[in-house]
């Protein structure tokens, strides 16, 4: 795919190491294929740009080993984001935002790296005066999707220098964090459907009408999801 190679020659180019490289091609690959074949320049915009957003702050060639800043996106499920955003914050992980695939982009100073803390918002009503009241405690908004907003805050406000961290670990090696109750979940949803699908053919005696019996309830079911994804990558592109 012109795209992704394209891509993967602009983040050399921006100075990002050759196994950085091909994790983050590879992975966008998979996405592209879950997503039946996708346009990447659609899904991801111009290949320049995206290429200088995946590029940590700072690289711009060969000089990238002085760079002294890393970026990271990764995606986990409501069942356990709030936990793991606190434990990579701990390792001075510090999110900007999330983007239009709800993915955390995230950030570490690898020279005084800050351990930065976190709490997830339920705004199905809206957040109307959610940042003010938040804001006297140090929280400040980092991102938003769908329904949920989340706030950082530093955890220097209260532990002072004791917040740096003298050696922070490696990178974390998986973009993707999604819990065996969610799993689980996903799973049973996708058995109903089934099951569903088949005594509608049972009690028509066509199997053609219990599989266009299913596709309709997870067309119908994806068109609210779409809609809302695609106000989310509108609103991103802002």
């Amino acid at each position: 795919m012109s795209y992704l190679a394209d891509l993967a020659e602009l983040l050399r180019e921006h100075g990002l190491p050759a196994d950085r490289v091909e994790a983050t091609v590879a992975d966008l690959g998979s996405h592209l294929e879950e997503s039946d074949g996708a346009d990447p320049e659609a899904e991801f915009g111009p290949v320049e740009e995206f290429a200088r957003e995946l590029a940590p702050t700072g690289m711009q060639g060969p000089a990238a080993p002085e760079a002294h800043v890393e970026t990271w996106r990764w995606t986990a499920d409501t069942y356990v984001d709030e936990e793991l955003l606190n434990r990579f914050g701990d390792e001075g992980w510090e999110v900007e935002r999330v983007d239009a695939l709800g993915r955390f982009v995230s950030h570490r100073d690898l020279e005084r790296p800050q351990r930065w803390e976190y709490r997830r918002e339920l705004v199905t009503r809206g957040r109307e005066g959610l940042d003010e009241r938040l804001a006297p405690d140090g929280w400040e908004a980092c991102g938003n999707w769908i329904v949920y907003a989340w706030f950082k805050r530093p955890v220097a406000a209260s532990l002072g220098p004791g917040a740096e961290i003298s050696a922070p670990p490696g990178m974390p090696g998986r973009v993707r964090y999604f819990s065996r109750k969610f799993c689980v979940l996903t799973g049973v949803m996708v058995a109903v459907l089934v099951a569903a699908g088949l005594v509608v053919a049972v009690d028509d005696g066509d199997a053609g009408s219990g599989f266009g019996f299913a596709g309709g309830i997870l067309a119908g079911a994806l068109v609210p999801f779409a809609g809302v994804w695609s106000w989310q990558v509108w609103r991103s592109r802002r």
